[in-house]
Formats: structure tokens, C-alpha cells, sequence
């Protein structure tokens, strides 16, 4: 068994969806097919889930743009009396049912039940779409399958009794196309696995079915030294082992989910990172080995970041209880820290800016500490840096925080005009 996962971006458009279908066509042996949401859809459903839960008046709007973004391309696939339309208005009909309920108070909850479509919708469409041109599938819900605990956005996988469930669902001898980055609870509410988390879902599925390989297929011709949007002269790596594959993911390389690497490296399984553009193209591949030292600077930009400084109010030492206490109030609001500073009466974080995130945080902090923050910041990181990387990241920067170890130069720039 192999598993594939394909992004958004492979399957945004009518013919994306066409080519995605001719690689698989060429894929030999028994495997499973994970898809994100099309294109840049979450972010719409995440627009949807705002307006829902602020019971704003642009929710019809935002909820018919999304509908006819999937109809237009299931237009350009199909036949009228295809079944592709009654499997899409059925889910379709579920989500305008849900975003005229009365919302809960847990924003999370609901996020999860409404951003979760897009993988529905993907997956339905591919899967229709294989069987119409003669490449028999089946189509799985895999929240059906992956059953997680209740932290909602940041779900935990509850390993025995997903494991169990998953060998009785993906029998050899078939092709599967499932959803990346959701599942459910053991009472069958949907939960997601993180932002870009179907990248971990095919990780997932690689370990407990004991998969011969996981590829991941992208806009990129595999994991590169910079992303090519940035630097133009940015080079392939050929070949990383899983600990340089996971300090790249921690540090906010795009290419791959940080949860990815861990499944994968506890049964030794291969991942290929490789373009949908050019697929037989050698790509990027991660193992076990450590095969050489990288030398050329690596290059990662984290947009979207917030950096917030914390002070408290009475003037005390931040040891190692303050410390204690503020970590595991990131943990339950769901902030992801990526990066750390502490001096003795402050203690700064950046992280990704989530505005209702944020507000319940600072709600639980502002009592015992005073709270300064800049939002339009970006993180920068230069792994192997030499002079000539650091001046390439640094000039005509505002730079508000740096911090530099032996192999690695991080820099918390000010992107405000």
C-alpha cells in the first residue's frame, strides 16, 4: 500500500483536477489518495465560520461564493445527470443548515464543523470524477475512520482505536480517496488536525497501515532551500533525513506539516516530496539517513505573525511557575509559539495571528500582566547562515527581536509600512 497526498493547489481548477486524475491513472498497486480542500477554499470557510459566529450579515454572501466556486469546476467535469450534483447539494444543504443555527460559545467547535467541508467537497468531486473516466475508487469518510480527542482546531489522534478501524476500512487490492485534515471524536463530532494538517493524515495512515512509501505532491519540485515566491534563485534538496526534514517543518517550512515527520520516522516509511506539475521528476526524499551535512543557507519565511510581549503587573521574576502557567495557557487557547524570549520581568512570543485566538488569551493573561504586541510582523529564519544569507534577510529590515544560535539566525521584522 502507498499513500498519496495532493494539496490545494493541485486540484484548483477543472483541469488541475484532469491531471491529478492522468497521474493517478499511471499509479500502479493498492493505494490511498488524501486531498485538501480546493484551492484556497478553507480560507473562505474560514471567512464563513467568522461571520457565523459574529452572526454577521455577509453570511449568504460568503456561503454562495464558495458554492459556485465548487459548481463552476464540477460544470466543467460533468454531465448534467451526473450523481456528482445530488452528492453536492446534500452537503452543500448540510452546511447552509448549520450556518443558520444558533452558534455555540466554543468558537473551535464550530470552526471544525464548518471549515471541515472543503474536504468534503474536494474529495467528492475527485472521486466522482476518477470513476466517470473508468479509474474505479472508493470514497471514504475519514472521520469515519480517525477518531481524535476533543481539542478542537489541534486534535489528538487517538491511536489503538483509529489503528483498529483504519485496517478493517483500507482492504488491499483498491484505490482510496479519502479527506486530509479532519476526523472525529468517538461520539462522531468532526474535529481538524491543524492548519495544513493533511500532510499529517497521509503520515497517519502510512504508520498504522504500514505503507510502503507517503508522497506528497505540490507546486514545488520538492523540498527547496527557499520558497521559489521569495528567491528566485532558490535550489532543490535532494535528499534530508527526518530530524533536518523536522527542523525545517518546526521552523515554519510550508512544504511539509511539522506533526508529518514523526509517524513516518517510528516505522522508518519514506516520504518523496514531488511536483503534480512534473511528477516524474526525482523530487525531494526523507529517511533515515544522514547522508551529508546541507551547507547552503536555508531561507523560511512566517507571515501572518504576532508578537506579543508580556510583563507583570507587579513587577515579579518570571521563573519557572510563571513560565509553567503561561505555557499551559497557550496550549488550552490553542497559540502556536514559534519563538520564544525571556528576560527576568518580561516574556515575549511570536506567533501565528489568530484574532479570536488571541482575544481569549489576553482576556486569561491581562489581570497579572500588562501586554504589548505588534501584529503585521513576519518570522525569519536562516538555517546554516553565513554573512552574505544574513545581509540578503536583514537589509532595510525593521528588525524588533533576533536571537542566533551555532546553525541557525531567527529575526522578527516589523512588515507595518
Amino acid at each position: 500500500m502507498k499513500i498519496y497526498k495532493f494539496g490545494g493547489a493541485s486540484v484548483k481548477s477543472a483541469n488541475d483536477i484532469k491531471n491529478v486524475s492522468s497521474i493517478l491513472k499511471n499509479l500502479e498497486g493498492d493505494k490511498i489518495v488524501v486531498i485538501s480542500a480546493i484551492g484556497k477554499i478553507t480560507n473562505a470557510l474560514e471567512k464563513l465560520c467568522r461571520a457565523y459566529y459574529n452572526k454577521e450579515n455577509n453570511i449568504e454572501l460568503i456561503f454562495n461564493e464558495s458554492k459556485i466556486f465548487h459548481y463552476i469546476i464540477v460544470n466543467q467535469l460533468f454531465d448534467d445527470n451526473d450523481k456528482i450534483y445530488n452528492l453536492l447539494d446534500l452537503y452543500f444543504n448540510n452546511l447552509y443548515e448549520k450556518i443558520h443555527e444558533e452558534p455555540s460559545l466554543i468558537y473551535n467547535y464550530e470552526y471544525d464543523k464548518i471549515v471541515s467541508y472543503g474536504e468534503i467537497f474536494s474529495t467528492l468531486i475527485v472521486s466522482e470524477y476518477l470513476n466517470k473516466i473508468g479509474i474505479t475508487n472508493e470514497w471514504i469518510d475519514i472521520r469515519k475512520v480517525l477518531k481524535t480527542d476533543d481539542k478542537y482546531r489541534e486534535a489528538n489522534i487517538l491511536w489503538d482505536i483509529s489503528s483498529e478501524i483504519c485496517k478493517k476500512t483500507f482492504i488491499k487490492g483498491n484505490t482510496y480517496i479519502c479527506q486530509g485534515f479532519i476526523a472525529a471524536t468517538k461520539t462522531n463530532i468532526t474535529t481538524t488536525l491543524g492548519r495544513e494538517g493533511s500532510d499529517y493524515t497521509g503520515a497517519i495512515l502510512a504508520n498504522i497501515l504500514n505503507a510502503d512509501s507517503l508522497s506528497i505532491l505540490k507546486d514545488v519540485p520538492g523540498v527547496m532551500n527557499a520558497d521559489p515566491k521569495d528567491y528566485s534563485d532558490a535550489t532543490i534538496i535532494s535528499h534530508l533525513s527526518y530530524k533536518e526534514c523536522i527542523e525545517l517543518a518546526h521552523f515554519g517550512a510550508k512544504v511539509i506539516h511539522p506533526k508529518t515527520l514523526k509517524p513516518l520516522e517510528n516505522k522508518n516509511i519514506p516520504l518523496h516530496v514531488k511536483s503534480f506539475i512534473n511528477p516524474n521528476e526525482e523530487g525531494t526524499l526523507v529517511d533515515s539517513r544522514n547522508l551529508h551535512n546541507i551547507s547552503k543557507p536555508i531561507f523560511i519565511h512566517k507571515r501572518e505573525q504576532v508578537l506579543v510581549t508580556l510583563s507583570p503587573r507587579d513587577f515579579s521574576f518570571i521563573g519557572a511557575e510563571e513560565l509553567r502557567s503561561l505555557f499551559r495557557n497557550f496550549s488550552l487557547n490553542n497559540v502556536k509559539v514559534n519563538l520564544v524570549e525571556s528576560s527576568a520581568i518580561s516574556f515575549s512570543i511570536c506567533c501565528d495571528y489568530r484574532e479570536e485566538v488571541l482575544e481569549e488569551l489576553f482576556d486569561n493573561l491581562k489581570k497579572d500582566y500588562s501586554i504589548l504586541y505588534n501584529q503585521e510582523v513576519e518570522l525569519i529564519t536562516v538555517r546554516n547562515y553565513n554573512s552574505e544569507s544574513l545581509e540578503r534577510v536583514c537589509k532595510d529590515k525593521d528588525i524588533l527581536l533576533e536571537q542566533k544560535t551555532r546553525t541557525t539566525a531567527r529575526f522578527i521584522v516589523n512588515t507595518r509600512q
